[in-house]
């Protein structure tokens, strides 16, 4: 592959699109459709986004039992979908900041504990270059509706009998579903 130029198409209040404009090894043209949370690429070395977007929080109970799921009206999914607390990480903050303020934001939660960052992932690499950071902790707290009312959020603690059977006929989120499904094995 050999990268010839990129294009701004849309500029979207949160996203902006772009096409990749490239040649393939067998010298044909193709253009490759993507998003991204900055507005400003200008060329091949910027589509590979050195900074965290967002947050992702994996959270268990204080026994470790139980494991804490949203279940949220996504849009673009058409349909309610199972998913870990996330959120973009606000300009000044750092990544526990948002961790913290999304966790609360999303399900009236406190976190207790961080015990692990785990290294960067993209959000959705085959359209995105949107780049998450998780962290597995532990929470605590009474549920509490989401704060913003641009978001339908029911979030629960889940056991892991719960999860398997979720797990078997609700849709997830691909990183909740991988991390869930290892995490309930017996």
């Amino acid at each position: 592959m050999e990268f010839q130029y990129l294009e701004k198409k849309a500029q979207g209040e949160f996203i902006t699109r772009y096409d990749l404009h490239y040649k393939t090894v067998d010298n044909k043209d193709k253009t490759y459709e993507m998003i991204s949370r900055n507005p400003n690429l200008k060329g091949y070395d910027d589509i590979h986004n050195g900074k965290i977007d967002a947050v992702v929080l994996i959270m268990h109970d204080e026994t470790g039992e139980k494991i804490l799921i949203n279940k949220e009206f996504r849009l673009a999914a058409g349909a309610w979908v199972y998913n870990f607390p996330a959120g973009l990480i606000d300009p000044g903050e750092v990544p526990e900041e948002s961790a913290r303020r999304e966790l609360k934001e999303e399900t009236g939660l406190d976190i207790i504990s961080i015990d692990e960052w785990i290294g960067e992932s993209y959000s959705a690499v085959g359209f995105s270059n949107e780049k998450n950071l998780c962290c597995v902790g532990k929470a605590t707290g009474t549920f509490q509706e989401s704060s913003s009312t641009l978001e339908e959020i029911t979030p629960g603690w889940y056991t892991k009998k719960e999860v398997r059977e979720l797990l078997k006929t609700q849709p997830f989120a691909a990183r909740t579903q991988a991390y869930c499904y290892l995490w309930s094995k017996e």
